[in-house]
């Protein structure tokens, strides 16, 4: 046993300010930038998706891409909204219905799928194709519509909720497959772009 000093990010970068050392200075320089960037968003949110499309495209991304990433962010961000709002708990229960979704139109749990990607601490939803990413905007706004119609409150109804928004993505996730198939021989749910 060991006696142990631990920090979070948040109070290494506030030692990292109080170091007088001139070798610092440059990480001291960012983290100004960086908060002074942050500033100028909450003063104007229009630049936070503007800075989002461009790290897109230093990363490669096509536009199409990009847009399709932010519009499943929007509906990600309405649907915990909504879960917030209905007495679902956040962190653990978020991840519990998210992954409930993901595995009903997938087929696959998240951590399944992101091992199939190779992904460790990465994103998933930043490495998804243009489908991916579609099929799981239209789970995340069906779960939430059904969970509006149903008044859904709580983990379980959430849950059934989930199930259900997740199917309807499933199904058109099929149809499109069925569809493609027809044309080529290769598996085609990870790969359609």
């Amino acid at each position: 046993m060991y006696l142990t000093d631990v920090a979070n990010a948040e109070t290494l970068l506030r030692l990292v300010q109080s170091v007088p050392s001139p070798k610092a200075e440059p990480i001291k320089l960012w983290l100004a930038k960086v908060g002074y960037e942050r500033i100028k968003e909450m003063a104007d949110p229009e630049i936070a998706p503007n800075r989002s499309r461009e790290l897109g495209k230093k990363h490669g991304r096509p536009a199409k891409w990009i847009e399709q990433r932010m519009l499943g962010q929007e509906t990600r961000n309405k649907l915990t909204d909504y879960w917030k709002d209905h007495e679902v708990k956040e962190r653990v229960e978020y991840a519990v219905l998210t992954n409930i979704i993901h595995e009903e139109w997938a087929g696959l749990s998240v951590k399944e799928h992101k091992s199939m990607e190779g992904l460790k601490t990465q994103n998933l939803r930043d490495h998804m194709s243009e489908a991916e990413l579609i099929f799981t905007a239209l789970a995340e706004l069906s779960t939430r519509q059904i969970a509006e119609s149903m008044d859904a409150t709580g983990f379980d109804e959430n849950k059934e909720a989930g199930k259900k928004g997740g199917g309807i993505a499933k199904k058109a996730r099929q149809e499109l497959e069925k569809k493609l198939a027809a044309k080529s021989s290769q598996p085609v749910w990870a790969k359609v772009n």
